[in-house]
């Protein structure tokens, strides 16, 4: 693997080492390329067998040290697949095609979602979503295929940018631990109407989703928010909830210290909202539809395909209106917002953190063999030289 992710090689415990404990139990032997730390590397090997290798150089010399340090690997342990977590400047891409032509081993190019897509929230997100176009023209026929994690939007998107069906493989990266976010019985009193939960930055729609709560606190009582996160956007949403006359109603907590906290701030929800204008999952509002709360989301990541309108949730559309709209028929009867939040539970135990992993691992297993019966790295070795 070549991932972005190197909070494991300087201990932490968080998402990413988390999934490797059950996707390691698929495989023999794990190498996960990541980048330099920005601390001491104190931990090279975790769950026996998923061995981290962070780099000597910094992003610069990514593609560089994934194609070196990726093959002497590959010629002391004989890979199968190699699987690259592309995003940004996508060095991870660059650098696994070039260990791809350099080996024979076929890549496989994962990617999660496109920044900008299917709104912009900003000029650099337009930018990025150029970028990533870019990527996708130059990588189409270098990988042997594109694993993405919802079937609605990305697929249509990669199609448009040439890349064929046959190489487009949807596999999930949602994975709940259902005993972990799980409704609790009897259910804890509400302590805010709407929560939302991730990291303050432009493309979370946070402004508009303060100016939804603003027109919903014109037409009744304000409704009680959790606005839970930290990030560059922060001091600006607060002005704009102070603006808005909302500082009796709206609460901001930084941080929560543990899974476990997480879920009962879920718990104690009356609905989760999703303002994004482009997202990968999003994780949180279908951890918090596991722990018996309706969302209320956009239609970005797999939302579009998870949400149906008054069964587990509402949709809304890249507007406050909208999202003021499907936040106050949620919230209206409260009978119905606790039968939208059971179905929401059952909606989501497809999702199950064993089953997920399983589908994941099996599907790259999948896509090793076609790739090698395909034959397109070793028998046609794609030029690299001229990365996009």
């Amino acid at each position: 693997m070549v991932s972005g992710d190197r909070n494991v090689a300087v201990g932490e415990k968080g998402p990413f080492w988390t999934m490797q404990r059950a996707f390691s139990r698929h495989f023999e032997r794990i190498d996960v390329l990541c980048p330099r730390p920005d601390r001491p590397v104190v931990v090279r090997t975790i769950h026996d067998n998923v061995h981290f290798h962070p780099a000597d150089v910094g992003r610069a010399g990514m593609v560089g040290y994934v194609t070196r340090r990726g093959a002497e690997l590959i010629a002391e342990h004989d890979h199968a697949l190699v699987v690259s977590h592309d995003y940004g400047w996508f060095y991870n891409g660059i650098g696994s095609a070039r260990l791809s032509a350099r080996t024979g081993v076929p890549y496989v190019s994962e990617i999660h979602h496109v920044p900008g897509y299917p709104v912009a929230a900003d000029a650099r997100e337009v930018f990025d979503r150029f970028v990533a176009r870019a990527y996708v023209r130059w990588a189409r026929r270098r990988a042997c295929a594109f694993r993405v994690v919802n079937a609605g939007e990305m697929p249509p998107l990669l199609r448009r940018w040439g890349v064929p069906d046959e190489r487009i493989r949807v596999l999930g990266s949602l994975y709940i631990d259902l005993e972990l976010f799980a409704p609790r019985d009897p259910a804890p009193e509400p302590e805010q109407d709407v929560v939302f939960v991730g990291r303050m930055v432009s493309n979370k729609g946070l402004l508009r989703l303060v100016d939804a709560l603003a027109l919903l606190a014109e037409r009744g009582p304000a409704p009680r928010a959790l606005l839970l996160g930290r990030g560059p956007l922060r001091e600006r949403v607060e002005a704009r909830v102070a603006k808005r006359g909302l500082s009796g109603s709206v609460r901001f907590l930084d941080w929560v210290d543990r899974p476990e906290d997480l879920a009962e701030v879920y718990r104690r929800s009356r609905v989760a909202v999703c303002a994004s204008t482009c997202e990968g999952g999003p994780r949180v509002t279908v951890e918090a539809m596991a722990c018996g709360v309706p969302a209320v989301s956009t239609r970005v990541g797999i939302m579009g395909e998870l949400l149906e309108d008054g069964r587990n949730g509402y949709l809304a559309g890249f507007d406050a209106q909208s999202l003021a709209g499907a936040l106050g028929r949620c919230l209206a009867d409260e009978e119905r917002r606790r039968a939208m939040g059971a179905q929401a539970r059952r909606d989501v135990e497809r999702f199950e953190y064993g089953r997920a992993i399983a589908r994941y691992a099996d599907g790259l297993k999948e896509l090793a063999a076609e790739c090698a019966e395909r034959g397109s790295a070793r028998a046609r070795p794609a030029r690299v030289e001229d990365a996009p």
